[in-house]
């Protein structure tokens, strides 16, 4: 069976937002609880901007899976009725994964009570939805994502609680929330599907474009790049449409720029997008050059990313739980049985410690990537390296 293409800034741009994640996850199972930092009425800038920067690692992870899809069929000479079959059977498994495996790293209850539906769930769904897509031409799929994108706040109206049955059906699709499926158990839709199915299908439109000259490449990335981070400014300066959540002068320009900044991601609004997206398709085409010796070892994480993306949630579970314990003698019951984001409001560290253990954190699961990395290399074609 012929390999996928690999391209090393796609690795290289993926191993960045893993690391990103990281951080965001990091002050999750570590932080100072009791607010949003988003909130600019109590949120601090190192603090808002912390959780910023991680905006972009969703947005990357769906646009560069689609991607990668376009490129494991290009790579490998298959059909679309192949490429179907594999995006359907990965989406299904990483559904699984999200609700057997995440989810406990998460919500520690082997009977779940509470099941989160996060970013594991919206790519395995938008693989399922691309499955279906790529029976139409590659420019039909990609104008399908641009319309999800550009369109979606058009539907910011509509809301579950006014459509009686179709409540659940909404909720999976466009408004982030709890679904009631029997008894206690709870369904959280954190990540509605539209339009991350609208992000996947762009990037597998973008495979052709990835797969060209690097000169020709480079320049058409950051030709989408800008365009999209002037989509922005523009649409969020007129802040007409696009984002339901407004921005507005603040005391200080530094937090009117956080006011500007700060878009809605619960589902992700056409600014987010275009925020996000933007100086993705910038550095993509920026970091297209041959790896140097700091660039490497951060491809690496990119080459294994469900792999870090599991390893990292239970390290951070078990590191939380081991730090308390070593400070207070034992650890709090809450850490065992609780939701990270039910800990107690006395729970947390401040954000220089946040930043010390996210580098530790990092440093402690390169090794394990690195190996990991090295076995799918050796079994290159085996079925398996393509689920993982």
């Amino acid at each position: 069976m012929a390999s996928p293409r690999r391209i090393e800034a796609v690795d290289l741009l993926r191993g960045i937002v893993m690391v990103l994640m990281a951080l965001d996850h990091v002050r999750d199972f570590f932080g100072t609880r009791g607010f949003d930092p988003t909130d600019l009425s109590k949120t601090t800038a190192p603090m808002f901007l912390t959780r910023w920067v991680t905006h972009f690692c969703a947005s990357v992870f769906m646009l560069l899976a689609g991607t990668a899809a376009h490129l494991w069929r290009s790579g490998g000479g298959r059909s679309a009725a192949d490429l179907s079959r594999f995006l359907a059977t990965r989406g299904l498994w990483l559904v699984f994964l999200e609700v057997a495996f995440v989810r406990i790293a998460w919500w520690p209850a082997v009977v779940p009570r509470f099941i989160p539906l996060q970013v594991i769930w919206a790519l395995g769904a938008s693989m399922i939805a691309l499955a279906l897509l790529v029976h139409l031409p590659q420019r039909v799929v990609g104008a399908v994502g641009a319309a999800m994108i550009l369109g979606h706040d058009l539907l910011d109206s509509v809301h579950a609680d006014t459509l009686g049955a179709l409540r659940p059906a909404w909720l999976l699709l466009h408004e982030a929330g709890p679904i009631p499926v029997g008894g206690s158990v709870v369904v959280y839709v954190a990540y509605p599907l539209v339009p991350w199915i609208g992000v996947m299908a762009c990037g597998y439109a973008l495979g052709p474009v990835v797969e060209q000259e690097r000169a020709t490449r480079r320049r058409q990335l950051a030709t989408l790049g800008g365009a999209l981070l002037v989509l922005f400014a523009v649409v969020r300066g007129i802040d007409a449409y696009g984002d339901p959540r407004p921005w507005a002068h603040q005391a200080t320009f530094l937090r009117t720029v956080l006011s500007f900044l700060n878009c809605s991601k619960y589902p992700p609004s056409l600014d987010y997008l275009a925020m996000t997206l933007g100086p993705a398709l910038l550095a993509l085409a920026a970091l297209d050059r041959p790896l140097g010796p700091l660039s490497k070892p951060i491809a690496v994480f990119g080459k294994v990313p469900l792999f870090y993306y599991l390893c990292h949630l239970y390290l951070l579970r078990i590191g939380a739980i081991a730090l308390d314990a070593a400070l207070h003698g034992s650890p709090r019951p809450e850490l065992l049985h609780n939701g990270v984001f039910s800990l107690p409001r006395d729970y947390g560290y401040p954000l220089p410690i946040v930043y010390a253990l996210w580098a530790l954190a990092v440093v402690t699961l390169y090794p394990a990537c690195v190996w990991f990395a090295a076995l799918k290399a050796r079994h290159r074609g085996a079925l398996w390296v393509s689920y993982v």
